[in-house]
């Protein structure tokens, strides 16, 4: 069986698309949709931006794909992807780096390894997104090396505190990445497999490195912060000097003139 995970946008309103979409629900959260559809093919939604096909060729993964759009908010120009494969009528499980062997299928483990898919190529966007923070940060900060001062201005930097702040909050947000699916809290071959895909995708080292990334980028930011505020007490300084040499030469004037 074959999985693909797609990273589509940002957000996917996953309750406007439960109450529009004619497929058979099979269970569903404020985070997640979980499809059966005829066929065998299973369809995997995840609020974060991220669509899950198991079963589907690519025409209907595309049609489906089209229709989930008009769903979504700040659609992504260029799609990532990630391919998985299960294979079953096996007698023992055993992980690989880009398949699974299942010696017991369900709807349940295939939601389990649609989810940990999912959550790898999210966090491959989340990836990309601190990459190209931090490259942005590095320019400025090559920049400083240079010319000995931070050519921004309050309104650049502002923006750009905002950017990070987005892109650190989409992530936090997504915490439960590191939370065991509630399915296998109380399944012990659920939880094995879950544990299995989360070891071969590496989750939790790649949250971290992102989290890494990230604040290192904030360090840069409070410290251009720093450097913007003591350019602006300088000014005002400054200003404070010509305004006391201003009104010094008009005591001067009144009283010899």
């Amino acid at each position: 069986m074959e999985i693909k995970a797609y990273q589509i946008a940002d957000y996917i309103n996953i309750k406007q698309f439960k109450n529009d979409y004619k497929g058979e629900l099979h269970n569903y959260s404020s985070s997640d949709l979980f499809y059966i559809n005829e066929n065998n093919r299973y369809l995997y939604i995840l609020s974060y931006g991220v669509v899950v096909f198991c079963g589907y060729d690519e025409l209907k993964i595309s049609e489906n794909i089209e229709f989930m759009m008009n769903y979504v908010i700040n659609p992504l120009n260029e799609k990532l992807t990630e391919e998985f494969f299960i294979h079953t009528n096996v007698e023992s499980d055993k992980f690989g780096h880009n398949e699974v062997y299942i010696s017991k299928i369900s709807p349940e483990v295939i939601k389990i390894v649609s989810l940990n898919i999912g959550q790898s190529v999210a966090l491959d966007y989340y990836q990309i997104q601190a990459a190209q923070l931090l490259d942005e940060t590095n320019s400025y900060t090559k920049a400083l090396e240079e010319k000995g001062r931070l050519r921004m201005r309050n309104t650049t930097l502002l923006k750009f505190i905002g950017k990070t702040l987005n892109v650190k909050n989409n992530i936090f947000d997504q915490l439960y990445v590191f939370d065991q699916p509630e399915a296998a809290w109380n399944d012990e071959y659920l939880s094995k497999i879950d544990t299995g895909l989360r070891q071969i995708f590496d989750i939790k080292t790649r949250f971290k490195s992102v989290d890494y990334t990230l604040q290192i980028v904030n360090d840069n930011l409070e410290l251009f912060k720093d450097l913007m505020q003591h350019k602006r007490s300088n000014l005002l300084e400054i200003i404070i000097i010509v305004l006391i040499m201003v009104e010094v030469g008009n005591l001067f004037l009144e009283k010899f003139l």
